[in-house]
This record gives structure tokens, C-alpha cells and sequence, in this order.
């Protein structure tokens, strides 16, 4: 668990990580170098999961080494599943990282929602409903490796 207290938002017990994979943790179906030693580490702390509609079908392949369990989306309501996934979870529990427009209810739901702008850029929807921009995963994934950075962006 990650336990944060940020000014005017008060107190955020974080115990899951869930992301999308396609176009926020890879480009073309590879997963972007670095991504794995950093999943890996943040296992330590947060249960894991990669949540894709798998567009490039490469998504278990490239995961196989990282510490995260990975589901396959039904093809259809993708969106939809994502949210349902984390009201599962229980919502304020959840950090969630994406991109895509069937992203955009899991990040709206989730405690913290961070849209990620890879070469694949980001769907206008996702990017409104998140917390947080980065550039990559790899600053993504350092947000929680290093918490006051969380604290300094969504401070009030």
C-alpha cells in the first residue's frame, strides 16, 4: 500500500495499480524499455493490473516478466469493463494509467486517474477525466515510486 496525505484532499490509501497497456505502457505492442524493472519494483507495494483490449495481440508476450496480472478485454464495451473492474477494486483504492477513449471512465472512476501521451497520443475524453498528464510510463510509474511528487502535482 501507498499511503498519502496531500493538502486539501486529505488522506489517499492507494492499493492497486490498473493499466491500460496498448499506447500507455507500450508503443506498438512493445512495452517501453525500463517499464518492466519499474513494474516490477512497484509490486512491492501495489497489487498490479494491466487491463487491454490488446490491439497489436502482444500484451501477455511482452508482460510475461512483470509482476501484474494481466486480463484481456472481451472485444465490445471495453470502457465499460474497465470501469466495472475497478468499482470491483473499490474506486478509492485505485490509481489507474491510460490513453485511449476506453480508458476514460476507468480514470474518471479510479482515486487517481493519469493519462499518459505516448507517440500514440491521447483521447480528448481520457485526458479530461484524469488527475494528471505525464509524458511516459516511466514517469508515470516514478510518480508512485517516489509519492511527494503525487503530493506536489495534486496539492490545493
Amino acid at each position: 500500500m501507498i499511503e498519502l496525505e496531500i493538502p486539501g484532499k486529505g488522506k489517499i490509501n492507494l492499493k492497486y495499480l490498473v493499466s491500460d497497456f496498448t499506447g500507455t505502457l507500450s508503443v506498438d505492442g512493445i512495452l517501453i524499455s525500463e517499464v518492466k524493472d519499474l513494474l516490477n519494483n512497484l509490486s512491492k507495494y501495489l497489487k498490479i493490473y494491466i487491463l487491454t483490449a490488446d490491439t497489436f495481440g502482444k500484451a501477455k508476450e511482452a508482460l510475461k516478466d512483470v509482476n501484474a496480472e494481466v486480463i484481456i478485454l472481451q472485444p465490445g464495451n471495453e470502457a465499460e469493463q474497465k470501469e466495472k473492474f475497478i468499482e470491483k477494486l473499490g474506486s478509492e483504492f485505485v490509481i489507474t494509467f491510460g490513453n485511449g477513449r476506453n480508458d476514460k471512465k476507468m480514470l474518471k472512476k479510479s482515486k487517481i486517474g493519469v493519462a499518459i501521451m505516448l507517440e500514440e497520443g491521447c483521447a480528448v475524453e481520457s485526458l479530461l477525466n484524469a488527475n494528471i498528464v505525464v509524458k511516459s510510463p516511466i514517469d508515470a510509474l516514478n510518480l508512485l515510486l517516489n509519492p511527494k511528487r503525487l503530493i506536489a502535482v495534486l496539492r490545493s
